[in-house]
C-alpha cells in the first residue's frame, strides 16, 4: 500500500518524532487542511502562474498570485510558526516545514515569499527592539506585509566582506542606506501595503571585513504614509521560478532603522539564513514530491506493449528510486527540524545540500518517467526541474554547505555530535553498520586533515552523509510501521551503496589539488 505526501509527513511529526505540546489528532488535521489548501488553492494556478510571470510595470513589480495571497491570509497560515506574543500560533518549526513541502510541491513561486517573511520575522523576533518588534511583527506575521533578506551585491556573493552598500547616520535613530542589492527575492510586489526590507550595509567607522556589517531594515512604505527612497530596478530572466520576482533593489539613501548592536549584522542576519537554508532543504523535498506525483500519475495511465508503463521494469526502477529518496529527504528534514539547536546545526547544511540535489536528480528522473512528453511544458514536469535548479544554489551553494560541514560543524566539538549520531545510526539495522563506520573512519580523517584536503573532500563527505542518513530514516520508519517496509529495502539494498561511492573520493583529495596548482 503506497502512502501520500500528507500520511508520510503526519508519520513523521506524530510517530517518528511527535511534536512537543501537540497531540497527533490537532497535528494531522493541521497537515490534512494543508494539503487541500495546496490542492485546491495553490497547485491548480502554477503552471499558469508560471506562464504568465512576473512583471515591471512603471516602477512597480505585478505578480499572478493576487487571490492567492488573499487565501494565505484569511488562512492564517503565515502565524503558524510564529511567536505569540505577537499574534503568531507558535506551533513547533517541524510542523511549519511539513506543511511547507506541501505548499512548495503545489507551487514553489508562490511560497518563496511567505518563506522569506518566515525568516525576516524569526531575525526581528531574536534581534530587533521591543518597540521595532511591536510596530512590524504583528503585521508580517497576519500576513499583511512581509519580509526580505538583501544580503548580495554584484561583486559581493558568498563573500559579504566586500559589501559596498553604506548607512548614514540621520539622527533619531535613522538611518540612510545607498547602494545596490541583487537576487532580491519578492524585493517588491502588488500582494501586500508594505514589505519590511532587512538589509546588510556599513556604516562609516566600521571596521573592515564581515566584522563592520550592520543590519538595516527598510519599510516600502514609511510610517507617514510616503513611499521610500528604494526600488526595484529591474528583474532578472531565469531558468525557472518565473512566477517569483528576483529583483535588483536601488537604495538611494532609504530610510532605515538599525537592528541588533551595531557592526554584528552578519550574525543577525544569520538568524534568518539558518531558517531559509533549512526551508531551502525542504524546498528539495517538494520538488521530489511534485515530480513523483506528475510521474506516477502518467506511469498509471501511458501505456506501451499492452500495459502501463509503470509495469516495465525500468519505470518502476526509476519511481521506486523517486519514491524511496523523496521520503529519505522528507523524514531527514523533519528530523533535523524536530532537533535539538546541536543536531540541527550539524544536520542543516547535510538537509539544504543533501536534499536540493536529490530534489533536482528525482525531478530529472520525473522528466524520464514521461518520456518525449517530460520535455513539453504541459505535462507539468518540465517546470518542476526548472524550478528545483535553483535550490542547490541559493542561500549559500551545496559546495559552501559542504564546506560549512567540514570546517565549522564536524569540528566546533571535535567530531562528538557527528560520532554520536552515526553510533545512532549503526544500530538500526544491520545494512547501516558497515556504512556508518567508514563514514565515521571518514570524518576521523578529516577531523585532522589539512584545509585544502578538507576543501577537496568536503562534497564528497557530505554526499555520503546523505545517503546513509537517508537509509537510516527509512530504516526507523519500517521499524515503526511496515507499509515503509518495501521501500526501505530497496534504498539500503540499491541506493545506499552510493555513500561508498562518494566516500571512496574523500581520502583522494591529492588528485583534484593537483589539477589545481597544474
Amino acid at each position: 500500500m503506497t502512502t501520500t505526501q500528507a500520511q508520510d509527513i503526519a508519520f513523521a511529526l506524530t510517530r517518528l518524532r511527535p511534536q512537543p505540546g501537540l497531540d497527533a489528532d490537532s497535528t494531522t488535521q493541521i497537515i490534512d487542511e494543508a494539503a487541500r489548501f495546496a490542492a485546491e488553492v495553490l497547485a491548480p494556478h502554477a503552471q499558469a502562474a508560471d506562464r504568465e510571470g512576473s512583471r515591471l510595470e512603471n516602477g512597480r513589480v505585478r505578480t499572478p498570485y493576487a487571490a492567492q495571497y488573499r487565501a494565505w491570509i484569511e488562512g492564517g497560515w503565515q502565524s503558524l510558526p510564529a511567536p505569540e506574543g505577537h499574534g503568531g500560533q507558535g506551533l513547533p518549526f517541524a510542523l511549519w516545514c511539513g506543511v511547507l513541502e506541501l505548499f512548495t510541491a503545489a507551487d514553489m513561486s508562490f511560497m518563496l515569499c511567505p518563506v522569506l517573511t518566515a525568516g525576516a520575522i524569526e531575525a526581528l523576533e531574536t534581534h530587533a527592539s521591543e518597540d521595532q518588534k511591536a510596530r512590524w511583527l504583528p503585521r508580517m506575521i497576519s500576513g499583511e506585509w512581509t519580509g526580505t533578506m538583501c544580503l548580495t551585491e554584484p561583486q559581493s556573493g558568498s563573500d559579504l566582506s566586500t559589501i559596498r552598500t553604506r548607512a548614514e547616520p540621520l539622527g533619531d535613530g535613522r538611518y540612510a542606506l545607498h547602494g545596490q542589492k541583487i537576487y532580491i527575492t519578492y524585493g517588491d510586489q502588488d500582494l501586500t501595503a508594505n514589505n519590511i526590507h532587512l538589509v546588510l550595509a556599513r556604516l562609516a567607522d566600521a571596521p573592515p571585513g564581515t566584522r563592520g556589517i550592520s543590519l538595516f531594515a527598510a519599510p516600502r512604505v514609511k510610517p507617514d504614509g510616503r513611499m521610500n527612497a528604494l526600488r526595484a530596478a529591474s528583474l532578472e530572466r531565469k531558468m525557472g521560478i518565473h512566477a517569483s520576482p528576483t529583483c535588483v533593489m536601488l537604495f538611494e539613501g532609504a530610510e532605515a532603522e538599525l537592528i541588533g548592536e551595531m557592526h554584528r549584522g552578519l550574525p543577525a542576519m544569520f538568524a534568518m539564513m539558518n531558517n531559509a537554508r533549512v526551508s531551502v532543504g525542504v524546498q528539495g523535498v517538494g520538488a521530489g514530491a511534485r515530480a513523483l506525483q506528475l510521474a506516477e500519475s502518467y506511469a498509471a495511465m501511458r501505456e506501451q506493449g499492452g500495459r502501463p508503463i509503470a509495469q516495465h521494469a525500468d519505470v518502476a526502477r526509476m519511481l521506486a528510486e523517486m519514491r524511496s529518496i523523496t521520503l529519505a529527504m522528507r523524514l531527514l528534514t523533519l528530523e533535523a527540524a524536530s532537533s535539538d539547536a546541536m543536531r540541527l546545526a550539524l544536520l542543516t547544511p547535510i538537509v539544504k545540500a543533501w536534499s536540493t540535489d536529490r530534489g533536482m536528480e528525482v525531478a530529472s528522473l520525473g522528466v524520464q518517467v514521461h518520456g518525449g512528453m517530460g520535455f513539453v511544458e504541459d505535462a507539468g514536469a518540465a517546470q518542476v526541474l526548472r524550478d528545483s535548479r535553483i535550490a542547490p544554489i541559493y542561500e549559500g551553494t551545496n559546495g559552501i554547505q559542504a564546506l560549512d560541514l567540514v570546517h565549522r560543524k564536524l569540528r566546533a566539538d571535535s567530531g562528538a555530535a557527528m560520532l554520536s549520531l552515526l553510533n545512532e545510526v549503526q544500530d538500526e539495522h544491520p545494512l547501516l553498520h558497515a556504512p556508518a563506520a567508514a563514514l565515521r573512519d571518514a570524518a576521523t580523517f578529516l577531523l585532522t586533515a589539512a584545509p585544502e584536503e578538507c576543501a577537496a573532500a568536503a562534497t564528497a563527505f557530505q554526499e555520503a552523509t546523505g545517503w546513509v542518513l537517508g537509509g537510516w530514516m527509512l530504516a526507523r520508519a519500517a521499524a515503526l510501521d511496515a507499509r515503509y517496509a518495501p521501500l526501505s529495502r530497496f534504498y539500503l539494498h540499491r541506493l545506499l551503496p552510493r555513500a561508498g561511492a562518494a566516500l571512496s573520493q574523500v581520502r583522494q583529495a591529492d588528485v583534484l589539488l593537483a589539477l589545481m596548482s597544474a
